[in-house]
């Protein structure tokens, strides 16, 4: 049987060590799916340190939009394909439009969070279309102070609704807190 797993939690919390756990727990053939962009170089850093913890064996995409055309390829030379992360790509999708989201209007904002969850279901059918399993990483951002700024106050919101489609798609989701995790649904 073919999964959707989502697995969420603050940042550093472990999350994206937890999901490389499942992912290997599944099987040899994986797919690696990073949806950042390496513009600084702390950023770089960051991504060094994820390319070595995970299997030089696993095939690693860069990409953040257009997800579902990566699939075909993926499903040639994989059974499981972990995203990492779904709130990086939901930024880079807000930052790479054309929507100024500080000076934007509700209906400009409605549309681009649907543009958002439309990336993230299409990529999400294809990927059970071609009985691949998926495993995805989130931050759940939802759970500190309302953010001052309208920017981080928007893109809160659309990361909390990105991820309850997430966790409606998912036959599984985890709870990362301090390297630990906690199956919260299946």
């Amino acid at each position: 049987m073919h999964k959707v797993i989502l697995v969420t939690g603050g940042a550093r919390s472990g999350k994206s060590y937890f999901a490389e756990q499942l992912c290997k727990n599944i099987g040899e053939k994986v797919s690696y799916l990073a949806t950042s962009e390496a513009f600084d170089d702390e950023m770089k850093a960051r991504v060094a340190k994820h390319k070595e913890q995970r299997p030089s064996s696993w095939k690693t995409y860069e990409a953040f939009e257009n997800l579902k055309d990566l699939v075909p390829d993926m499903s040639s030379s994989s059974d499981t394909v972990i995203l990492d992360c779904l709130t990086v790509m939901a930024n880079n999708l807000i930052f790479h439009s054309d929507v100024d989201v500080e000076n934007a209007t509700q209906a400009e904002i409605d549309s681009l969070e649907k543009r958002i969850q439309e990336e993230l279901v299409s990529f999400i059918l294809a990927l059970k279309y071609n009985k691949l399993n998926l495993v995805m990483v989130t931050n759940e951002l939802g759970m500190g102070i309302v953010p001052e700024n309208k920017l981080s106050r928007i893109y809160r919101d659309i990361i909390g609704r990105i991820n309850q489609v997430a966790a409606r798609y998912s036959d599984e989701v985890y709870f990362v807190v301090s390297g630990i995790s906690q199956k919260i649904k299946g």
